[in-house]
């Protein structure tokens, strides 16, 4: 019987993927290289986990491209010691990668079921500097700001306005407006 190997295929999708696209920065690489995207989605589409493109998991969820996330997570220059809201957990994947670069993740998600399952996961993969908060996100966490970063993924680029007040002096907001 055939096995996957999951983590030969994350090593190839940094290296052509994300490197080859000009992400340099040490850490970001080895976030998006320890970070097992398979997790985070159904059995029945792990073998498209580490393809160049977002993947829809249902009517609620997607997993983002990884070169997005990577790209994103670069642009934030966080550190250890930053404190990041990320705006839409979806399957928690993007999530995961900032735990790896921040001191701590702040991640709201809309919907009550997909929330409670990207916290099952985080929780299972042992990201202890994470919090899944299910809330409306036009609101931004205003109880833990400031943010020294806020990540925006895929679908909440009208709420960035909102989330400016939010971010800490000399804080970075980075928005996908694509998918």
């Amino acid at each position: 019987m055939f096995q996957t190997d999951f983590g030969q295929l994350r090593a190839t999708m940094v290296e052509d993927q994300i490197v080859g696209r000009g992400v340099r920065d040490p850490k970001v690489l080895e976030a998006m290289r320890a970070v097992p995207r398979e997790t985070f989605i159904p059995q029945a589409l792990q073998e498209f986990a580490y393809e160049d493109a977002a993947l829809a998991i249902d009517e609620d969820e997607t997993l983002p491209q990884p070169y997005l996330v990577a790209v994103m997570a670069d642009a934030l220059s966080i550190d250890e010691h930053s404190k990041v809201l990320e705006i839409g957990t979806g399957t928690g994947y993007a999530t995961a990668v900032l735990s790896r670069l921040a001191g701590s993740v702040y991640t709201v998600e809309s919907s009550g079921p997909v929330a409670t399952k990207a916290a099952a996961i985080l929780h299972e993969l042992r990201y202890p500097y994470v919090h899944v908060v299910h809330a409306d996100a036009n609101l931004g966490l205003a109880d833990h700001a400031p943010f020294d970063a806020i990540f925006v993924n895929p679908g909440g680029a009208g709420v960035t306005g909102a989330l400016q007040e939010k971010l800490a002096i000399g804080g970075r907001l980075v928005v996908s407006a694509g998918a």
